[in-house]
């Protein structure tokens, strides 16, 4: 009796280990963001285990404060929403060196696609042209997955909470700011801060 007692609590002592272990698995290789904006805050969660040069190049712009003060300049309310790295002057922040694009990559690891609240690189026609400026998907945007014909937009995280805020963002009425002819929110969307949780 006392050895079937015994075995009971070490079985249960082991898989609350396991659930403590895994646990922290998932917190160290899903590390969270919080922004604070001028319409609320949301965080984000990140996956280095599928993107890891993109993540530790966004995380590393976090902790650097690159993202404090800059503005969402680019609002599509059946797109995305784009920030990162303009100033409320429309002026643009320097930035390190591009990352390397990892879209095909993260996908082949089971990485997420451009579904809705999703986060990923924003760059130019150059695969490996990525730097600062990211976005979030509000609509599933499948067109922009990577496939073995084009290299697609690498995603890299989600928005975890706060999704309410990323949707009052992409309702903004926008126009024509700073250099841009349009898509711009007529109400400045200001990134407070942004940290790493």
């Amino acid at each position: 009796m006392t050895t079937h007692i015994t075995r009971r609590v070490l079985c249960a002592l082991g898989l609350s280990f396991l659930a403590f272990t895994t646990q922290q698995a998932v917190a160290q290789t899903a590390p969270q963001v919080k922004f604070v904006t001028n319409q609320g805050e949301f965080v984000v969660e990140v996956y280095p285990d599928k993107a890891p040069k993109t993540v530790d190049n966004f995380l590393q712009y976090v902790r650097d404060k690159h993202y404090d003060g800059t503005i969402f300049h680019r609002v599509i309310g059946n797109f995305m929403i784009q920030g990162g790295g303009y100033d409320q002057r429309y002026i643009e922040r320097r930035t390190r060196a591009p990352v390397e694009h990892e879209g095909r990559e993260a996908l082949a690891k089971g990485g997420p696609r451009n579904t809705v609240g999703t986060l990923a690189m924003a760059r130019t026609n150059a695969p490996h042209s990525a730097t600062s400026q990211f976005f979030i998907n509000v609509v599933d945007n499948g067109f922009l997955d990577p496939t073995p014909q084009q290299p697609g937009y690498t995603v890299f995280g989600k928005v975890v909470s706060g999704m309410d805020v990323v949707n009052k963002i992409r309702a903004i009425p926008t126009g024509f700011g700073g250099p841009f002819p349009s898509d711009v929110p007529r109400t400045p969307v200001v990134i407070q801060s942004a940290s790493v949780l």
